[in-house]
């Protein structure tokens, strides 16, 4: 019974983080579920998880999507992947999520320092939007972090909330799927994960519900530093698990 608890605690939180924010998920849930279940279970049920979390959210702000901005991100991350999984045999992953989570925290720290927030408009055009993309889906073809790369530059750009969810979360969405169907071929999704995923995803879907809702109630300066300061949770957690 605990374990289950802790399970819909987990899909709770990290629905309602997706839900606020647009992303989250594992940065939220992975710090109940590890306590319960195995990594790679845990991984598994994050992914199934966030693609409906995103799907849902997603829909609430359709009319926000900006494909027109979106797809060089989505292109440079798709093509990304495949380069991180190759990257997998040649690269120290305790390292690299070192470097990323003093990366996170040392930008974050800077930024919530600031009494004005810097923004890079339109420096880079399309060419650095997809490169930023790129690198994201690397890194979420070696562990799984192809959102903070997207996230921080759409925070750059000086994008409105709106704007910036209707880029990054398609964008994590199409990568999210990509991951979910290299899972299924290395037989990943197993029973277990499925018997956990539908215990998972009403809590899930409630959660996202709620988060979209509040979203709803925050304004652009409200939502920036929300987004700044999951990043800096994000760092501190990378950092500290690779120590």
């Amino acid at each position: 019974m605990q374990t289950e608890v802790i399970i819909l605690a987990g899909a709770l939180s990290g629905g309602f983080v997706t839900g606020l924010a647009g992303f989250g998920t594992g940065l939220t849930a992975l710090g109940f579920w590890l306590h319960v279940v195995e990594p790679v279970v845990a991984a598994a049920l994050v992914v199934i998880c966030s693609v409906v979390g995103q799907l849902q959210s997603l829909f609430s702000l359709r009319r926000a999507v900006a494909w027109q901005r979106a797809w060089p991100f989505l292109a440079g991350g798709l093509a990304g992947v495949p380069l991180g999984v190759a990257a997998l045999r040649v690269l120290d992953i305790e390292t690299l999520k070192l470097l990323l989570g003093v990366l996170l925290v040392g930008y974050t720290g800077l930024m919530l320092g600031l009494r004005r927030l810097p923004s890079v408009p339109a420096w880079g055009g399309r060419l650095a939007d997809g490169l930023v993309g790129a690198g994201g889906g690397a890194l979420g073809g070696i562990a799984g972090l192809s959102g903070p790369l997207p996230t921080l530059w759409c925070g750059l750009r000086g994008w409105s909330a709106d704007i910036q969810r209707g880029v990054y979360q398609p964008y994590n969405l199409g990568i999210l799927c990509v991951v979910l169907g290299l899972y299924a071929g290395q037989g990943l999704l197993t029973g277990q994960v499925w018997e956990l995923a539908a215990l998972c995803l009403p809590a899930t879907v409630l959660g996202s519900w709620l988060g979209t809702r509040l979203f709803r109630r925050m304004s652009d300066w409200q939502f920036r530093y929300l987004v700044l300061w999951l990043l800096l949770a994000a760092g501190l957690a990378l950092t500290l698990s690779s120590l």
